[in-house]
């Protein structure tokens, strides 16, 4: 449950909405690719660029997202689509 303000997406309301997300590891849906990617980066064989972050696993991300409605301070309804994780998967 957070703020819409805290959202960051600049809606003035002081509503409450519940913002749904994906957390978690996928470690046993990990691919060739992810375990050669893993085992060249820990003998150094590659090395990520200095602002790149090289994830050599699958991430836990929405596959489907709904939208969430709140009334703004103008008492207007708002809709933001796609807001709010519906379903989670590993992708990668």
């Amino acid at each position: 449950m957070v703020k819409v303000r805290d959202l960051g997406l600049g809606f003035n309301s002081d509503e409450i909405v519940l913002f749904k997300y994906c957390s978690g590891s996928c470690h046993r849906a990990r691919s060739n690719y992810d375990l050669t990617l893993g085992t060249l980066l820990r003998q150094q064989l590659i090395a990520p660029g200095p602002q790149e972050r090289v994830l050599s696993h699958p991430c836990c991300r929405p596959t489907r997202y709904e939208a969430v409605s709140f009334m703004d301070v103008q008492n207007t309804w708002q809709t933001v689509e796609k807001l709010s994780a519906a379903e989670c998967s590993c992708i990668g």
